[in-house]
């Protein structure tokens, strides 16, 4: 099971917009999902469909009684199809105090023993964690093996980040745990001339840690938790729908990436040039199956100005055969344009993904 956190001491960021419809995109591929819960404002619990007054136990009786973390599996609700829920309450907001006369390294260990119990039962647990850095974040870092970071387009808000990954660092110092750290852009708008030069400074500044995939502003994404859904129930063919399906389909590869499962080829790779040209945009990436859909991994690339064009040009090494592929321009995916030029390999367009025919 995948443990992945989703932390940002700020609120408003989208942590729980996150989680939920993370959720959503990766049950619709037949995954099977654990949310839990760990902010006292349940948030994530309502926009699954699930009144927190209305159930009878929450994660305070698992993490605040001696031995509740056995008991995980009973106070589990169904939320969603292939999604269950750890439910919270504003009674965990009690769980420090209630802790208090407990070792540090046990209070901090109560979340991971919790989820220990359940084996295999998901592929993923997704812990959407309160907008503070206190006992329960700790839990859920603890827990965790990855952290997926909500970033908005705002200046305070790369500083905050800055700040909670001096948080997560010395947590790995001090207890030898190590954690994969994602930075998701969220609230996205590239209509706006300040929203695309901050995407870039982001990149620039987070550069590997950053995630491919751009969250865009959506109402939809609103509409679907006020009526207790992940968007991919809601409103499939929002922007809000796109946009977490390509997070899910990103953070999958990352985990076959992580796991060595991608395929290997025995034939010798060629060295395969691809060029695209737009006068407008400001951040161009390639994704195929031939790199797992992560965009740009294991691509070198070089930009260039004709005129007013700007040109990029993206180098890989593939070995003989028909791959698919897209562009990530600006955060938003794209097909390849009618005039991709290429080098020693051939591209062809269709009405989603383009193939790229290597001999």
């Amino acid at each position: 099971m995948r443990v992945i956190a989703v932390v940002n001491q700020k609120g408003g960021c989208g942590k729980t917009t996150t989680t939920v419809n993370l959720a959503g995109c990766l049950a619709n591929d037949g995954r099977r999902v654990l949310v839990v819960d760990l902010d006292p404002q349940a948030h994530a619990t309502i926009a699954l469909g699930i009144d927190p007054d209305a159930v009878d136990e929450n994660l305070y009786d698992v993490l605040a009684e001696p031995g509740g973390e056995q008991r995980l599996n009973e106070i589990l609700v169904k939320g969603c199809e292939n999604i269950d829920v750890a439910p919270s309450g504003i009674v965990l907001s009690a769980l420090e105090q209630q802790l208090g006369s407990e070792l540090v390294e046990t209070r901090t260990e109560k979340l991971r023993a919790a989820l220990a119990t359940l084996g295999e039962t998901y592929d993923y647990a997704l812990i959407d964690c309160p907008p503070s850095v206190g006992l329960l974040t700790f839990n859920a870092l603890r827990a965790a093996g990855e952290v997926i970071v909500p970033l908005e387009t705002s200046p305070f808000a790369i500083h905050g980040v800055e700040k909670l990954l001096e948080t997560i660092g010395l947590l790995v110092e001090r207890i030898g745990h190590e954690l994969g750290v994602h930075v998701l852009l969220t609230l996205y708008d590239g209509r706006t001339r300040y929203g695309r030069q901050t995407l870039s400074r982001i990149r620039e500044r987070f550069r590997d840690m950053c995630l491919d995939t751009v969250i865009r502003s959506n109402v939809k994404l609103r509409e679907a938790a006020a009526h207790g859904m992940p968007i991919a129930k809601f409103a499939r063919t929002a922007n809000g729908a796109i946009d977490y399906g390509a997070l899910a389909v990103e953070i999958e590869a990352l985990g076959l990436l992580a796991d060595d499962l991608l395929p290997t080829f025995e034939q010798t790779p060629r060295e395969v040039v691809v060029r695209y040209r737009d006068a407008a945009a400001h951040d161009v990436r390639i994704a195929g199956d031939f790199n797992g859909w992560v965009p740009d991994k294991g691509v070198r690339s070089l930009i260039e100005s004709e005129g007013t064009t700007r040109v990029w040009t993206k180098i890989l090494q593939l070995p003989p055969g028909t791959y698919e592929y897209r562009y990530v321009v600006d955060g938003e995916w794209r097909s390849p344009p009618e005039a991709d030029e290429t080098s020693k390999a051939t591209a062809v367009e269709t009405s989603r993904n383009s193939v790229l025919v290597v001999r």
